[in-house]
Order: structure tokens, then C-alpha cells, then sequence
């Protein structure tokens, strides 16, 4: 999956996601593989933000392949599994990462 396709994906999940229940999320998503790029996830003031940047003040990082994700988000991957299988990287808090991976998976289910 190019990476303009795997940024455009991780946007209409996040325009279906539920983020009511979330004050603020901030998760840098590393893409590595042969379509590698970075993208961030904000969730703010009652907004979610996807974009193709680093974010510095991020909360959690996750490093994924490419393929992974392309899977993560269409609901052909659990992310517990892939974290406990080393297919899932996160650093930082690892309670975002999954805060975040439930917004996808909610995406996912609309």
C-alpha cells in the first residue's frame, strides 16, 4: 500500500472514530517497509487530526510495516497480538498506543 493510500486510510478511520470519551491523544505512527513515512494522530478540543509529520510532543510513538497496518486497518491484525508478537513496536506510554488502536478499531466497525 503507498503511503499517500496508508495516510488517506488512517483519515476516514479517523473521521468514524468515536472521540467523545477522549480529552486529548497525541501518537506518532512510524510506517516502515517498503512504503515507509510518518504520520500523527491528534485528538484535541473535540478534533482528530491526522498528518503526514512528526510530533515531537507525542504521547506514544508506534512502528509498524507498512503491510501490518494495511492489515491493522482493516481489521485482519489484532494489535495486542502483533505488539506481543514484535510486529507492533510503541514507545511511550503504552496506554495510548492501545487508546489509539480502540479508535481505529471503532473506525473499523462503522
Amino acid at each position: 500500500m503507498k503511503f499517500a493510500n496508508i495516510l488517506k486510510r488512517a483519515r476516514s478511520l479517523a473521521a468514524e472514530a468515536d472521540i467523545s470519551q477522549v480529552d486529548f491523544l497525541a501518537v506518532q505512527i512510524n510506517i516502515v517497509g517498503e512504503e515507509n513515512g510518518v504520520f500523527y494522530v491528534e485528538v484535541k478540543d473535540g478534533r482528530i487530526s491526522v498528518e503526514p509529520y512528526e510530533y515531537y510532543d507525542r504521547q506514544c510513538a508506534i512502528t509498524i510495516s507498512d503491510d501490518d497496518f494495511s492489515k491493522l486497518t482493516r481489521g485482519k491484525l489484532d494489535p495486542v497480538k502483533a505488539y506481543d508478537e514484535g510486529r507492533l513496536k510503541a514507545e511511550g506510554d503504552l496506554g495510548r498506543a492501545l487508546q489509539f488502536t480502540n479508535l481505529l478499531q471503532d473506525g473499523i466497525k462503522k
